[in-house]
């Protein structure tokens, strides 16, 4: 799937150099947009999108982040009552957004956070909310009985949020479809009488990415642990997967990476001599579809076609990229 998401959140006492509202853009897992409190400006974190929007993009963005720094400073006071809490750091959050998935569905996301844990949750599909706790339950009364920021949620979500997502992988086609193959490297540590194999890959774009351990060429899922996939300071990411093994069972244990750089997946071995092993290719396994995340995500050919450099209010939406009702209060 293809994605444009939305990260909120709202700090009510933040540590000295902490911004009490911050809201971070992403497109297809790459961050493109940032907007704090401090600077109170929704600004560009890449060139594309910097490129091909104009003054009246980023005053619209900034507007619409402006106010829900405002929804979100209330919103902290009301919930820190709600639950009896004293005053202090409190956290509220949120995440909305939409995915275009390859067969052309598409989903939407609206999910609110308080203190890390679940509050709420949107379906655009009942015009619902699901309550995680009785806290919760008195938002979800309200808003439905409301009504009014429910449709124009299931709006943006199904309409605004597409049509964003494919401009903005027009902007960015060049950055966002590019591959760049996986360096990867196999060590191996033994203690206590057990091998411990780290398989890690190294400057790999796009993001999605398979890294499994196999014994005699079968998959060892439950014995393996892994990393999460974390972005460099180059654009590129890393990610890791170990197992541990019987020393004298080495020779029996591969790691494979699936990338869409790579035209098939790579087997690795540990080879004491030496850390660094070269991608195997021509293994007897299926093509990888090279195309799967990042092609339809960083495609998205707009149904206008091609998209003229400047900022132009996509048809029927009347807020922006960032717009998204957050209700009337918590």
């Amino acid at each position: 799937p293809h994605s444009l998401r939305y990260f909120d959140i709202g700090v009510s006492d933040p540590s000295p150099g902490v911004p009490q509202f911050v809201t971070v853009g992403y497109v297809d897992g790459e961050v493109f947009v940032r907007y704090d409190s401090e600077t109170r400006r929704m600004e560009p974190r890449v060139d594309w999108i910097a490129a091909n929007t104009d003054q009246q993009y980023w005053d619209r963005e900034t507007e619409n982040l402006q106010r829900s720094e405002q929804v979100f400073h209330v919103g902290l006071d009301t919930l820190r009552e709600r639950y009896n809490q004293s005053r202090g750091s409190h956290t509220l959050q949120r995440m909305y957004g939409c995915d275009l998935l390859e067969d052309g569905s598409i989903r939407g996301f609206h999910q609110i956070g308080y203190e890390g844990n679940d509050f709420l949750a949107f379906d655009k599909d009942t015009l619902t909310y699901t309550a995680a706790d009785a806290a919760a339950l008195i938002t979800k009364r309200k808003w439905e009985q409301e009504g009014t920021d429910a449709e124009r949620n299931k709006y943006y979500l199904e309409n605004t949020c597409i049509e964003w997502l494919r401009k903005y992988m027009s902007f960015g086609k060049d950055m966002l479809e590019r591959r760049e193959r996986p360096e990867v490297r196999v060590s191996g540590m033994e203690a206590e009488k057990i091998l411990t194999l780290s398989c890690r890959a190294h400057g790999f774009y796009p993001r999605p990415i398979s890294i499994s351990w196999l014994k005699d060429g079968v998959v060892q899922e439950q014995e393996t642990q892994r990393g999460s996939t974390v972005p460099n300071s180059d654009g590129t990411y890393h990610a890791w997967a170990t197992i541990d093994v019987l020393p004298g069972n080495r020779d029996k244990y591969q790691c494979r990476v699936e990338h869409a750089s790579l035209p098939q997946p790579g087997l690795f071995s540990w080879e004491p001599q030496s850390n660094l092993i070269p991608i195997v290719v021509g293994v007897a396994v299926a093509v990888v579809a090279v195309i799967a995340a990042l092609a339809g995500f960083a495609v998205w050919k707009s149904k206008q076609g091609k998209k003229e450099k400047g900022y132009n209010v996509a048809p029927g939406s009347d807020g922006g990229s960032s717009y998204l009702c957050t209700g009337t209060m918590l």
